[in-house]
């Protein structure tokens, strides 16, 4: 009787198990089947319900789903390519970055170093200049000598100068908040961050290096506006295959131009440099328009997304694009449109706030006569 009770009680305890491991299996499979949900946190500088950030979320987790076979990236192919001046960072004049850096190099930092003619054109730049190929080359023959490594210190430096436009803001405080916490998001979840700049490559470098995305962005992952290096010694030869480099030797800027990252330039250094199409692009004028178009070619075997920031909010920034305008623009070319006004819940860091002018005419005349 007891070994028959003792059995019963053993095969009840068995059952009890059994439905135990099948519940736990029913689990295990259910959770293998969503597939893993984005990581990372995407909301503390923007506004609750901001549409663009929807948009990317839903979008991320989707192809980040191995169990969603139609639209799943994987690692390897997640490339997103960012703009920089005006899509993470303020370009706004007094703080476009490369180009207040040439004037100060021009005029305060080291105008024993440029010719006459560089420092006319320096002083020449007001707001509403145009950021061409012209004033590119200008930028080139201004650090014609410098070693990379000097420029790139300069520039890093210079990033330590207060901007004129803010208050409290250095021009390494340019970064706009929600960005990098778009860059930081996308890198959590397995993204390759670009940064596919018009800025000088080796200054980009600089700039990225000092900032809230250093720790997403290799300087190997920096496509930019190139001027002409060689061997220090070797800058008169017209071939590199000429000579040779060995233990010591520097590398310089001759003062040669070779092209501004702009326009065809972003998509065909994409394809040079990345070697295949972005999933992921941002921007913020019509100059990234060939990047953005690069990543939404139906050639693309991913789904892909592009995303164009406004520059609209006049009271936070300089901001002085008109909403309606600028969004209708890019949604009917495929973009998703971000207002730094609606979207943006804060734009930098506390105690930054413009300045009672955007621009604050500096007296040249003197700068130049004293130096």
């Amino acid at each position: 009787m007891e070994n028959r009770e003792s059995r019963s009680r053993v095969l009840a305890i068995g059952i009890c198990l059994l439905v135990v491991l099948v519940i736990a299996a029913a689990v295990l499979i259910s959770v293998c089947s969503k597939g893993p949900s984005a990581s990372g946190k995407l909301g503390e500088y923007w506004t609750q319900d901001s549409a663009p950030v929807k948009k990317l979320v839903e979008y991320v987790e989707r192809v980040t789903n191995p169990a969603n076979k139609a639209d799943f990236i994987p690692e390897k192919d997640r490339i997103a390519v960012f703009d920089m001046d005006g899509t993470l960072t303020c370009e706004t004049f007094y703080t476009y970055y490369d180009t207040m850096m040439f004037i100060d190099f021009c005029l305060v930092s080291h105008p024993e170093r440029v010719s006459n003619e560089l420092k006319q054109v320096a002083a020449a730049i007001k707001p509403g200049y145009v950021a061409d190929e012209t004033l590119a080359r200008n930028f080139a023959k201004a650090y014609a000598g410098m070693t990379v490594e000097e420029l790139f210190d300069y520039a890093t430096e210079f990033g330590k100068k207060k901007t004129a436009s803010f208050n409290n803001m250095l021009y390494c405080d340019n970064f706009y908040l929600p960005m990098v916490e778009m860059v930081k998001y996308l890198y959590e979840n397995g993204f390759i961050i670009y940064v596919i700049s018009g800025t000088e490559r080796t200054t980009t470098r600089a700039i990225v290096a000092n900032s809230p995305i250093k720790d997403y962005v290799t300087p190997n992952h920096v496509i930019g506006t190139d001027f002409e290096v060689k061997q220090k010694g070797h800058e008169a030869e017209s071939s590199n295959m000429d000579f040779k480099y060995v233990d010591g030797d520097e590398l310089v800027f001759t003062g040669g131009f070779i092209q501004k990252n702009l326009n065809g330039n972003k998509s065909i250094y994409i394809e040079r440099e990345i070697g295949q199409r972005p999933v992921l692009a941002f921007g913020n004028s019509g100059s990234d328009t060939s990047m953005m178009n690069y990543a939404l070619d139906s050639r693309n075997p991913y789904p892909a997304l592009a995303f164009m920031v406004v520059a609209d909010d006049a009271v936070r920034e300089w901001g002085k694009q008109d909403w309606a305008e600028k969004s209708a623009e890019y949604i009917a070319k495929g973009y998703i449109p971000i207002s730094m006004k609606n979207d943006f819940a804060k734009i930098y860091n506390d105690g930054i706030t413009p300045a009672e002018q955007q621009y604050t005419p500096m007296d040249y005349d003197e700068m130049d006569e004293a130096a």
